[in-house]
């Protein structure tokens, strides 16, 4: 099934990770096989060719870069400046941009969709059953996750410019437009100023990492469209990074889509980041399914919940689900949502139509 993810870090990995995309997942595994500078080196499950066996052809795909003030504690997250940050994501864009214009293998790699117009073309090809998967490019909806690298705010403009069309303002930690997980307190004063110059621009809000404060002042200021890329449910896992049951609310009411990720710690209570063993705790796909349960009790329907895996988001299979080998594997949730006693619409609805429908409301 033609399937839409909401969340991957893909340029990060293939600047900072020195990941060619290109390849196969096993074949990535095997050229990181003994290195040790991170903790998911040889498990990545994300590649271009695994993205198209699984049927995901339209991704939001992230820049991302931090700003380290010198009190910061969040070692290998950030950059000395704003202006660090920002030459970085520009790379990362470049990156894209150079996968655009790869057709070495007979059609390009990746293709920006920026509109309405060009989102539903693409949807067309991808649904056309005479070309093979393997044969399309992969669509990427470009995003900011964390606004740090934006030096000033007539740098949004010039972002909008070249195709960036959702913005996350916090990460974790301390931010120069919104303290993100793990921090509590309000947007900053150029945070409120950046989300209202988003909202002229109609640009896509993402709520993921805000503060509960950050959360309903940006909800406050913001009237444009709303998501939530990579969330799961403060209810079931306990955690600031967590969406509470509130916040659920008022982004149903907003229209919002939330996308469940598929980080273990995320998925059940107990796991500690970067140490616990998913196995250990029961953690597989299906474990996404208990987040689903819980927002669709809330919403009384299957509307606001779709995937926003986060996969390959500086974790790999030792944080992932025990039954995911590669984001492909993503394909196993429509039987598993039927089995949960999901309709083929619901299904439907999660893998893509969610994300659909929101995307063609907020580019109308």
């Amino acid at each position: 099934m033609f399937t839409i993810d909401a969340h991957l870090d893909i340029s990060l990995n293939a600047i900072e990770y020195n990941r060619d995309y290109r390849w196969s997942v096993n074949r990535i595994r095997e050229w990181e096989h003994g290195m040790t500078d991170k903790i998911d080196r040889g498990r990545g499950v994300v590649s271009l060719p695994e993205l198209r066996r699984g049927g995901i052809g339209l991704v939001v795909a992230t820049q991302i870069a931090r700003y380290n003030e010198t009190d910061n504690t969040l070692p290998g997250l950030g950059w000395n400046s704003p202006q660090q940050a920002w030459a970085v994501t520009q790379a990362q864009r470049t990156w894209y941009e150079a996968m655009e214009d790869d057709d070495s293998a007979g059609f390009s790699q990746m293709r920006q969709i920026r509109d309405r117009a060009a989102l539903e073309t693409h949807l067309a090809l991808w649904l056309n059953q005479s070309i093979p998967d393997e044969q399309k490019p992969v669509g990427y909806i470009l995003s900011l996750e964390g606004a740090d690298s934006l030096v000033k705010l007539s740098y949004l403009e010039r972002a909008y410019g070249y195709g960036l069309r959702a913005i996350g303002p916090a990460h974790y930690g301390p931010g120069r437009y919104a303290p993100g997980t793990g921090m509590s307190g309000p947007l900053t004063a150029l945070g409120q100023d950046l989300v209202r110059e988003m909202d002229n621009l109609n640009m896509i809000l993402d709520a993921t990492h805000l503060t509960d404060e950050g959360f309903d002042q940006a909800l406050d200021l913001f009237k444009g469209p709303v998501w939530a890329s990579h969330h799961n449910c403060r209810a079931l896992v306990p955690h600031q990074r967590q969406l509470n049951d509130d916040q659920i609310r008022r982004l149903i009411e907003r229209g919002a889509v939330i996308g469940g990720c598929f980080d273990a710690w995320m998925m059940k209570p107990g796991l500690t980041q970067r140490k616990s063993n998913p196995a250990d705790f029961g953690v597989v796909i299906e474990t996404i399914v208990d987040h689903y349960d819980h927002i669709c009790q809330i919403a009384g329907n299957a509307n606001h919940i779709a995937i926003g895996s986060d996969l390959d988001g500086t974790f790999g299979t030792e944080q992932s689900p025990t039954d995911l080998d590669t984001i492909a594997d993503l394909a196993k949730l429509p039987d598993l949502l039927t089995k949960r006693g999901y309709s083929a619409a619901d299904v439907e609805g999660v893998m893509y139509g969610n994300w659909l429908r929101f995307l063609r409301k907020a580019w109308c």
